[in-house]
């Protein structure tokens, strides 16, 4: 393989991918490796990583475990199509049954959060025979035409959105509640107001809602206790299927609990993954209740889908974060990190709000503490400042002007230490 520096790079990135692949920083960084918490630049320079690509590796990068599981079934079977069975693919299946909430039982597997949400609609469809989707606000779920169409962020829209039968309903934006209440006194109005979203913008049937446990690009939107049961017995009032989308979420990230969802004790009818299933492989899946996967009896197919490599690695990370008792971990290194988090928001007035769960968390930064308004110039320079200190996170947002952080999930204390060290100093830093 042809080495190259830091410049050519560069130079050939912007010459040969369309613009529209953004990078972060003033000047991109270029990766050459990973292991464990931490990512290295072509020049050597070392990161901890409290990013994690998106909440994708959170089992450490280059894991052990996934990293042989690969190696063993790259030298047997590299790839196989749906139209055939492999040993991985059933395995993964089968361990998806086992850890998911509820009746949840068979898997449909794909490459990519986007098409596991959109699969799952295409199946609410045919269950309830119904075609009204209603998705939340702020809400972010991919980049296929009906994905980006039930996004609900501007900057995340560009382009043709014209999927017809998409309504949306007001997420529990608490911080920028939509309805000025305040979670004493707001008696859940934001979930509630599902049921006025359905009288009055649809026939009154609809096939779906559907949620992001917390929203991740639209700033870690974290809803009360009591939002997603409400959520639920108004959707199925009207014949809707709940989905839950875990792409962000799933697998510990919340920690104590492998989904997110769980700890709202609601059952989902179907939910999505992807992201962090494989720890860094491309796969996807969408699960659902076995009568309602019975309604679609296909034929469909999905080439990659289920791919044989992907699937090992997916089997590998859930057994990893089994044997190690991941869930703990990330419950309480997510405790140390929120009271740090809250310790600097006290420190720092451009701190708005500290939300999230587990080991995803989300720092919204403001101009000013009572106008509320996104600071997002600033969060956008905060990226920079920590990537120089050597700790790479996150921005979200619907203004882009929240911190996403979301560490490996086996983290330690001395590195939720060192992380906060340098997010303090990027903080006293900005300008």
């Amino acid at each position: 393989m042809k080495e190259y520096n830091k410049e050519e790079l560069i130079s050939k990135y912007k010459e040969y991918l369309m613009p529209s692949v953004h990078t972060s920083f003033s000047e991109p960084l270029c990766l050459e490796r990973g292991e464990g918490e931490f990512l290295y630049d072509v020049d050597g320079n070392k990161y901890l990583d409290f990013y994690t690509g998106i909440m994708v590796v959170i089992s450490g990068h280059c894991n052990e475990k996934v990293t042989k599981a690969v190696s063993d079934q790259i030298q047997k079977l590299q790839h196989s199509t749906s139209f055939f069975i492999n040993r991985p693919v059933v395995e993964l299946a089968e361990k998806l049954a086992e850890i998911t909430p509820g009746k949840l039982k068979q898997s449909f597997f794909v490459n990519s959060g986007s098409e596991a949400v959109e699969g799952a609609i295409n199946l609410a469809q045919i269950y309830t025979k119904n075609n009204t989707v209603i998705g939340l606000q702020h809400g972010y779920h991919g980049r296929t035409l009906l994905t980006k169409t039930l996004t609900a962020i501007s900057a995340w829209r560009q382009g043709a959105t014209n999927i017809s039968d998409i309504r949306y309903t007001p997420s529990a934006y608490c911080y920028r509640c939509p309805f000025n209440a305040t979670p004493e006194n707001c008696d859940v109005v934001c979930a509630n107001y599902l049921n006025e979203v359905i009288q009055t913008q649809t026939s009154g049937e609809i096939a779906c809602v559907v949620a992001e446990t917390i929203q991740g690009v639209g700033g870690l939107i974290t809803p009360p206790k009591d939002y997603f049961k409400i959520l639920t017995e108004i959707t199925k009032r009207y014949g809707g299927l709940l989905i839950i989308d875990e792409v962000q979420t799933g697998f510990g990230r919340t920690g104590g609990k492998m989904f997110a969802i769980e700890h709202y004790g609601v059952e989902p009818d179907i939910m999505t993954m992807a992201k962090g299933l494989a720890n860094g492989f491309a796969i996807g899946a969408f699960i659902s209740e076995q009568e309602i996967a019975s309604c679609f009896a296909g034929p469909s197919v999905s080439t990659f889908g289920g791919n044989p490599v992907s699937a090992a690695a997916a089997v590998a990370n859930i057994e990893y974060i089994e044997e190690n008792d991941i869930l703990t971990n990330s419950e309480r290194m997510g405790s140390i990190l929120k009271e740090k988090l809250l310790q600097l928001k006290e420190k720092y007035s451009i701190i708005g709000d500290v939300r999230g769960r587990g080991l995803y968390w989300g720092l919204e930064l403001v101009k000013d503490k009572k106008t509320k308004e996104p600071a997002w110039e600033e969060a956008e320079r905060m990226t920079q400042l920590c990537k120089d200190e050597g700790l790479i996170i996150g921005q979200s947002g619907s203004w882009f002007h929240v911190l996403r952080l979301g560490p490996p999930l086996n983290i330690t204390e001395d590195r939720i230490g060192e992380g906060i060290e340098m997010l303090d100093l990027a903080f006293s830093r900005l300008k």
